[in-house]
């Protein structure tokens, strides 16, 4: 028996997972949007929403809800208003990366916030949503016109607002999210043309950089799609250095691209492998959890956040499911012991996000709980049995239906 049939580890995630819900519904803006909350689930001060928060929370509770959770606070409902009428742009097309209140914030247009809109598209849509169609049609159009490199088979990363080109940076996390957002539009849809675009992505990146720098990707590059092994940018969205946590997320989106795509060859799987295998080496740290980034294979900066272990948590799901190795299985429960230990707040809700050197929650990169995005996907993906369409598998099953009631 795997981790994933054990009836105690799958009540963990549920319980885990209606935790989370529960503290991430005081997300609720009576103004429209949504407050960014503290560790105990108070509002922080201020009215600056960022896109990326707008979206998780609508493709967060959407799966949540799929999966039989009903949305109690009106969280999709709001997010998708939210970003209709307040993060999309009337002057200039597409979405505004921050807002404070209602008024803009100046700053580029960026493919990675873009890329969350069409996932909270896609799944909003698998959920449902009558507003749905309206953006994913709209966000589509905007990444076709602006964004996707048809000769490269990539996006591009940045514009000005009026989509002025300003930036030779290219980068591999928005191209990542790309494939997410890429895959959940064709398993809504049933439009081969993103599945395509995605397993073009996946095959420069993994096929291409990772098989020629021992199984790390590179995070930068330039205009012609060459590494820029010395670029360093914003440290939460463009560290130096190469970053575990996106080899994990990509592991599991080739598995979920070519289960989707019907398992073509053999090559996804030992990919992944490698991809999983090489991260977990170079980034465990000796009591517990996973270094941010690493230069040359060798931890860099030792921060300790939430999402590498939630993204881990996702591939090796992945790995166990097509093909159950003891020492998965063996990191698996590595990695869930030391969220339980360490992470999960058990007191309030969701996952600390940071931690000191000496275990405890910190508060050095992140404030509050920035979001509900990467824990929910590390308790509801091991529920499901396949590699792809989890939000189907969750609409079927609903695991998060209480006592065979709505909740």
């Amino acid at each position: 028996m795997t981790p994933l049939d054990d009836a105690d580890h799958r009540a963990l995630l549920i319980r885990d997972a209606h935790h989370a819900l529960d503290f991430f519904d005081a997300s609720i803006r009576a103004a429209g949007g949504f407050h960014v909350l503290n560790l105990d689930g108070t509002h922080l001060p201020g009215a600056v929403q960022e896109l990326h928060t707008t979206t998780r929370l609508v493709h967060s509770y959407a799966l949540a809800q799929m999966a039989g959770r009903p949305d109690r606070a009106g969280i999709v409902d709001q997010g998708m208003d939210w970003l209709w009428r307040a993060h999309r742009d009337p002057d200039h097309g597409g979405y505004l990366w921050a807002l404070n209140g209602t008024t803009p914030v100046e700053g580029p247009k960026l493919a990675y916030g873009h890329v969350f809109v069409l996932l909270a598209a896609s799944s909003a849509k698998m959920a449902g949503h009558p507003d749905a169609d309206r953006l994913l049609t709209d966000i589509t159009q905007v990444l076709d016109r602006h964004y996707w490199d048809d000769d490269a088979g990539l996006f591009r990363d940045e514009f000005t607002r009026d989509w002025r080109v300003f930036s030779t940076y290219r980068g591999m996390n928005a191209n990542m999210h790309g494939v997410e957002a890429l895959l959940a539009q064709h398993e809504a849809t049933g439009d081969d043309r993103p599945l395509d675009r995605a397993g073009r992505i996946l095959e420069f990146f993994i096929a291409g950089q990772a098989a020629r720098h021992g199984w790390r990707i590179p995070e930068h590059y330039d205009d012609r799609w060459q590494p820029d092994h010395a670029y360093a940018g914003n440290p939460m969205f463009r560290p130096a250095g190469t970053t575990p946590g996106h080899s994990f997320e990509m592991a599991r989106l080739l598995l979920q691209w070519w289960d989707l795509a019907g398992r073509p060859g053999a090559d996804a799987p030992a990919q992944a492998s490698a991809l999983v295998e090489t991260a977990l080496a170079d980034a465990w740290l000796p009591g517990g959890g996973l270094a941010y980034t690493l230069r040359e294979g060798r931890v860099d900066n030792a921060a300790r956040y939430w999402w590498p272990v939630t993204e881990a948590i996702g591939a090796l799901a992945a790995l166990i499911k097509l093909d159950p190795q003891p020492q998965d299985a063996l990191w698996y429960r590595r990695l869930w012991d030391f969220a339980q230990s360490a992470l999960i707040d058990h007191r309030h809700g969701g996952w600390f996000p940071e931690l000191a050197p000496d275990g405890t929650p910190d508060a050095r990169q992140f404030v509050g709980k920035p979001d509900i995005y990467h824990a929910i996907q590390a308790d509801l993906l091991p529920l499901v049995p396949g590699l792809s369409r989890a939000a189907q598998a969750l609409a079927a099953t609903k695991p998060l239906k209480r006592n065979g009631t709505a909740d």
